[in-house]
């Protein structure tokens, strides 16, 4: 075996050891398959890595103000919910460009992932200049929606008229480094993810601290190390897809479009942005609704986001990379196999979720200590934090069933229903009558945030036993689509 599989081996007998005795079982059926572990954790950790550095950049912001401000700490919180927003429509193009992607991968067709590239970064483009336009036109409206704190709208706006400069490259970039995901170069996107992340925590500590002999400038600061990391990482993509091996988009077809492969793409994407819609402006409304309840709720709110986002960095790695495995099983025609990935993959993401229910109770002290809040503040965070690690459980199995399976089959109208039903049928108004009618304790709101996810657990367990996911989506191979009975 060589070198390069020494670290997957290792953490596949490590996992092996430490949960086979709690699950007899568990060795025989979930770890028994030793190939497939290996490339899952070859897929998962470059992914996984890049995931942790992207939150990292919330992560650093936070930290990074939080010592300076409770208010500017707050401020970029709430104004970075647009860049959130973004996120969640970007994830929905470049999901829907892997999905394709992994299935034509395996059939060995680059040829349509180049086409699928380039519509990718058509799409993402027209959405960037879009947020670009909105962040310098409107910057106080936009946090309007947010805060009526005044001091937290002006820092906020300040921050959106620099950091809107990067909303405009953001998408380019994510197009290439989903493209390296699949083309088995995830090592490479999260070399270029984690080094843009890192120049950003340096320029972070240059602008907002005012280091070697600069003005300080506090959340400005923050958003033009942004910016600069951004530019860094659109340039370290575009020249590395001109490498050996790698694929870089065809001028041709840029400016010309593939109707049936538009076709199939617009089949995937439409369910996925409409589920990112839902997912994103719920999840912005939740925020929008601490933001109304209190500075001190926005801050502890704040920092409990960064925190999540970081324990669900794990569970989005394991995600991709199933679903690329998956996908990529699949499209090479083996459906059986497919199918059993998912199983394997859906299992694991039980054990993820009940692991990063522990993290999160054992960093809770440390983190309530470390930032520099109010008592009140500080108060709602504790609140915050146990709440947040039960929803972890339920997060991490839907994000790998959800986003993971069911996405690598084309299976993504499910995700939207989901979201229609239990968040905006059930979450947001709980969350919006617990705060402003029924006047219900900071604690208690956030938890009505958390309930969707714990409330469709038994929808995802029942539609997943159907199979509708296990779908062969690459055009030529139409006739080798069956159906797979539970």
């Amino acid at each position: 075996m060589g070198k390069g599989n020494a670290l997957p081996t290792f953490i596949f007998h490590l996992s092996s050891l430490i949960f086979s005795p709690y699950f007899p079982t568990m060795k025989e059926h979930l770890f028994s398959d030793k190939a497939f572990y290996q490339k899952l954790i070859h897929l998962t950790l470059p992914i996984a890595f890049q995931s942790l550095m992207l939150a990292s950049v919330a992560a650093c912001d936070a930290l990074m103000l939080g010592r300076v401000e409770q208010n500017a700490m707050a401020a970029v919180s709430l104004a970075t919910q647009i860049q959130f927003v973004q996120n969640m429509f970007l994830y929905s193009i470049t999901s829907a460009a892997s999905v394709l992607g992994a299935q034509y991968w395996g059939k060995g067709d680059k040829d349509a992932i180049n086409k699928i590239l380039c519509m990718s970064l058509r799409v993402c483009g027209a959405l960037g200049l879009a947020v670009f336009l909105g962040c310098e036109l409107a910057p106080t409206a936009l946090m309007r929606l947010f805060a009526h704190d005044e001091m937290l709208i002006a820092i906020g706006a300040g921050y959106l008229r620099i950091a809107g400069w990067s909303y405009l490259l953001t998408g380019i970039s994510q197009c290439y480094l989903a493209v390296m995901k699949v083309t088995d170069h995830a090592s490479r996107s999260a070399w270029i993810s984690s080094g843009a992340v890192v120049l950003n925590a340096l320029l972070n500590g240059v602008f907002i601290f005012g280091l070697l002999g600069l003005p300080a400038m506090g959340a400005n600061g923050a958003a033009l190390a942004t910016l600069l990391a951004r530019v860094v990482e659109l340039a370290w993509a575009v020249v590395s897809s001109y490498g050996k091996t790698f694929l870089h988009p065809k001028l041709a077809y840029l400016f010309r479009r593939d109707k049936q492969l538009s076709a199939d793409f617009r089949k995937i994407l439409l369910p996925l942005l409409g589920g990112a819609g839902f997912w994103g402006i719920g999840f912005t409304s939740y925020t929008a609704v601490m933001g109304h309840m209190g500075p001190d709720a926005a801050a502890a709110n704040s920092v409990a986001a960064v925190v999540r986002d970081l324990m669900c960095c794990l569970t989005n790695g394991v995600s991709a990379a199933g679903g690329i495995m998956v996908g990529n099983e699949l499209g090479a025609g083996d459906l059986q196999k497919g199918k059993r990935y998912g199983d394997k993959v859906s299992k694991l993401s039980v054990l993820i979720g009940f692991f990063s229910t522990a993290v999160v109770l054992a960093v809770t002290w440390p983190v309530t200590r470390f930032i520099k809040l109010t008592d009140g503040a500080r108060g709602y965070l504790v609140g915050m934090m146990v709440i947040m690690a039960f929803y972890m459980i339920g997060r991490a199995i839907n994000t790998v069933v959800i986003n993971g399976v069911f996405a690598a089959g084309g299976d993504t109208l499910f995700d939207m229903y989901s979201l229609a039903v239990f968040m905006w049928g059930v979450a947001i108004p709980l969350t919006v009558l617990g705060a402003f009618v029924f006047h219900w304790p900071v604690a208690l709101v956030y938890a009505c945030t958390c309930l969707d996810e714990v409330g469709k657990l038994p929808w995802v367990y029942a539609h997943y036993k159907k199979y509708k996911w296990v779908k062969d989506l690459t055009r030529e191979s139409e006739s080798k689509k069956l159906k797979v009975e539970s």
